[in-house]
């Protein structure tokens, strides 16, 4: 009996155990449904001037109209807020040095850096200098915002996670939005002076010269049918680094890391081009967009349709991509004009050095003269720790950065008067290409390359966001300024009728994507804060030209999956020549020889094979790939004898057999010849890109110039004696030094060369930032982690983490025949049905329609 008692106790405890389990999922089921976005019913409204409307399709997308523009601004903070919150806060923070109040100490660094430049209060001096109409418009945002939030049946499901709660918006924050981009966009500069102010230290302006071209042939340019490669003589010497390898345990002294941190700058963002009306089958013009951003969920764009009241009894339907926190419509089209964005890369920040006297504490000399420092005790709040103090010094050139024992001044755009503003609402407005080019040219966002296109068939390009003033004409600063320059490089901002712009070329195209947009001499108005190599520009024009004499929106859109890997090409050349039947056939390699007891250039070659031997040692005990390597004159730690021959003779069949001239998936070649390329960059630069790294973590060789593959080819090419590193006894070998580098990376682990597909490297890593700190919830924060076709230097951009955030082909007035797709849905919670709607489409490459479908759900709101 009481065995039986027992047993059925335990069933009881068992049973009850397990309706509480279910009782807490069942509760969280209902707490996580809490958060999802309202999608129908009526809601009364203090505020409105009559009433507005939310209709989504069956993948989310809203059509927004309002009796005015106030209302149709209200509803779009709704419906961001109820979606995106969450995105919007990260975005605000990022900007202003917030981050650790959500994610504690470890967020500290990088809110140390950014709080720096003090934007928070730049944003507050921003808003009383707005004018009120605009002002308006950006309350009844901030109103939606805030209604959107609170009206949520529960707090947006990661600051459960995170055990924070969220903040209301406000108008300030909204302007955050715009210097969370700056930093997306310009974030590099600074880098890039720190990476050129090193090698203008430790190499002659000849060697700069033939380091840092100004253009290469890859170029192309809006204003020039070609450009010529490259032609300064090579001197005699190359500098005293060059060659030489990071020192150990070193930033960057491990191959993989140094590979993967390296490879990381190919990644730079976005394609944009027109066709007139004079080369479209309707006669309108037609628009191509895909701007190329980090992805994760929820994505950065909103897809949105707003019914704009134009005051005068007339709607426009303004339709495209919003960003969360802002109410206006970034790329898309207004029925009469269609617009698109790609990062310009002009030079847009300086550092001015600063210099200090003990005969003057407190005083900092810039080039106008000595003066004292504004000083800020900024507070950063951090989560479950107490709350960081930061100094912020600012002169009258921008706040004061110290690295590496010195002083400067961060002069940048981003800190003028004007740098954000809502100018661009304008372009709901615009008719004509005209006025969509001057709407531009005011704007305050990080400057871009803007191209638009009009419904009567004109095409043009300008930039829009603010250009600095430079001092001298042609003084864009390609270093940073020492203390004893007599002029700061820029003092305010370009005059909006002074920027350049192209309009309606003869051969009815155009088309931008980050590289030199201009060869004549209104390129020194923008400068060059880190154009691109421009392999991919090229590809593009070439691309749109090869679409003929007419064409329609899906030939436009073609070019946007267009992944032939021309530039890459001639790299898979390259190697195949040097792998020929000798090198194929290599036995084990001999010990090094002894270095011989005269000649000072036989002794330095001696020294550097033995570094170079020692360092492949290190570099295995370190845990880092074993690459063989041939030039040291002894093959490295774990390579059997023979197996560099076996191992090059592989690449070699794989080079020639697994190439299908494009990045695709199945690819060996691609990846080979790729590795190659940039193996050949570890060995020239990386002991270089390891001292640059330690004045900047994204500083070195490819922040510098993103034209080293020219630099590197052209030296291949002309061979000259005195820049062949001293570890090699020929160019040749030089580069099978580097073929197997890139054999020995690729096989790591001891998988098989054929493995070495381009997708298993390509393959996506795309999800929420809540996956990373609940790894446990990844499954359902998670993208599929797809195999993509495309690289950087072709107009299919595809990384594991960036590529094309868009792709959208669009003729105002005909939006009906438009194409979009994105690699996100428009909602960030995974419960909703719209969380990665779309995205499968965007990974096939599947031209779906520019518009939203019909209306599924409607929320409505009324005057109260």
């Amino acid at each position: 009996m009481r065995k039986a008692g027992l047993g059925q106790w335990i069933k009881r405890i068992v049973l009850a155990l397990l309706l509480l389990v279910a009782l807490l999922g069942l509760g969280l089921w209902f707490f996580l449904r809490g958060s999802l976005a309202q999608l129908d019913g009526r809601r009364s409204v203090a505020g409105m001037t009559g009433s507005a409307s939310i209709a989504r399709d069956s993948q989310g997308v809203p059509t927004i109209t309002g009796t005015d523009r106030k209302d149709v601004a209200y509803a779009t903070g709704f419906a961001h807020a109820q979606d995106r919150y969450f995105q919007m806060d990260l975005l605000r923070r990022v900007a202003a040095g917030e981050l650790a109040e959500l994610f504690g100490p470890r967020a500290l660094p990088l809110d140390r850096e950014h709080r720096l430049h003090r934007f928070r209060a730049r944003a507050e001096a921003a808003l009383q200098a707005m004018p009120q109409g605009d002002r308006a418009l950006l309350e009844r945002y901030v109103a939606g915002v805030n209604d959107g939030l609170n009206n949520l049946g529960t707090r947006p499901f990661e600051y459960a996670l995170i055990r924070v709660g969220p903040r209301a918006w406000s108008a300030a924050d909204s302007l955050l939005v715009f210097w969370a981009m700056y930093f997306d966009l310009q974030g590099g500069l600074e880098a890039r002076e720190l990476a050129r102010g090193w090698l203008k230290d430790n190499a002659t302006p000849e060697q700069l010269a033939v380091l840092l071209p100004e253009a290469s042939q890859w170029d192309a340019p809006l204003d020039a049918a070609s450009v010529p490669a490259p032609d300064t003589p090579f001197p005699p010497q190359a500098p005293a680094w060059w060659g030489k390898p990071p020192a150990a345990g070193a930033p960057g002294s491990s191959r993989v890391a140094a590979l993967e941190r390296a490879e990381l700058h190919g990644m730079v963002g976005s394609n944009n081009w027109a066709v007139a009306g004079s080369r479209s089958q309707g006669g309108g013009a037609i628009v191509a967009d895909d701007m190329h951003l980090g992805i994760q969920l929820p994505h950065i764009w909103y897809r949105a349709v707003l019914m704009v009241p134009d005051g005068h009894g007339a709607t426009r339907r303004v339709a495209g991509v919003t960003l969360p926190g802002v109410p206006l419509v970034v790329a898309g089209s207004n029925g009469h004009v269609a617009w698109g964005f790609t990062n310009s890369y002009g030079d847009y920040a300086d550092l001015v050095t600063l210099a200090t006297d003990p005969a003057q504490p407190g005083k900092l000399r810039t080039p106008a003269g000595w003066e004292t420092p504004a000083v800020h005790e900024e507070v950063i709040l951090v989560k479950d720790a107490e709350d960081g103090k930061f100094t912020v010094r600012e002169t009258s050139l921008g706040p004061v950065r110290e690295v590496a024992g010195r002083s400067y001044a961060v002069h940048w755009v981003a800190h003028a008067r004007g740098a954000v503003n809502l100018a661009a609402a304008a372009l709901e407005m615009a008719t004509t290409v005209d006025d969509a080019l001057a709407v531009a040219n005011r704007s305050g966002l990080p400057a871009q390359n803007f191209v638009a296109g009009d419904s009567k068939g004109h095409i043009g390009w300008t930039i829009a966001g603010p250009l600095p003033r430079r001092t001298h004409p042609g003084a864009a600063s390609t270093f940073p300024l020492a203390e004893d320059t007599q002029t700061a490089g820029w003092d305010g901002l370009l005059a909006p009728d002074a920027y350049p712009a192209v309009r309606n070329p003869a051969d009815g195209q155009l088309s931008t994507a980050n590289s030199r947009q201009l060869m004549g001499a209104d390129a020194a108005k923008l400068g060059d804060g880190g154009f691109d190599l421009g392999a991919r520009a090229h590809q593009v024009r070439d691309s749109v030209a090869a679409l003929g004499a007419k064409t329609n929106e899906q030939g436009v859109y073609s070019v946007a999956l267009d992944d032939r890997a021309l530039f890459m090409r001639g790299w898979r050349d390259r190697a195949l020549a040097v792998l020929d039947d000798a090198a194929a056939m290599a036995p084990a390699a001999p010990a090094a020889p002894a270095a011989p007891a005269a000649g000072a250039a036989g002794a330095a070659r001696a020294a550097g094979a033995a570094g170079a031997a020692g360092r492949a040692g290190a570099a295995e005990a370190a845990g880092a790939v074993p690459v063989p390597l041939a030039a040291a004159g002894g093959a490295a730690p774990g390579t059997a004898p023979g197996a560099i021959g076996a191992q090059r003779a592989a690449a070699r069949e794989l080079l020639r057999k697994s190439w299908s001239g494009h990045a695709s998936v199945d690819s060996v070649g691609y990846r080979i010849a790729r590795s190659y390329m940039w193996s050949l960059y570890e060995l020239l630069y990386g002991g270089a890109s390891a001292e640059m790294g330690k004045l900047a973590e994204k500083a070195d060789m490819a922040a510098a110039t993103s034209r080293w593959p020219a630099v590197v080819a052209r030296l291949l090419d002309e061979q000259p004696a005195g820049w062949l590193p001293p570890q090699y006894a020929s160019w040749k070998e030089l580069q099978l030094a580097a073929i197997d580098r890139a054999v020995g990376t690729l096989t790591k682990d001891g998988k098989p060369l054929a493995s070495a597909t381009w997708g298993e490297r390509n393959t996506q890593e795309i999800a929420h930032p809540i996956a990373s700190a609940v790894p446990a919830l990844r499954r359902w924060l998670s993208a599929p982690a797809d195999q993509l076709p495309g690289d950087s230097h072709m107009p299919r951009v595809a990384g594991r983490k960036f590529g094309q955030s868009e792709r959208m082909v669009v003729s105002p007035g005909k939006e009906e025949q438009g194409i979009f797709n994105m690699p996100g849905g428009q909602s960030g919670h995974p419960l909703s049905p719209f969380f990665l709607a779309g995205h499968a489409d965007w990974v096939s490459g599947k031209a779906t329609p520019f518009l939203p479908g019909a209306a599924q759900h409607t929320l409505t709101f009324v005057k109260y």
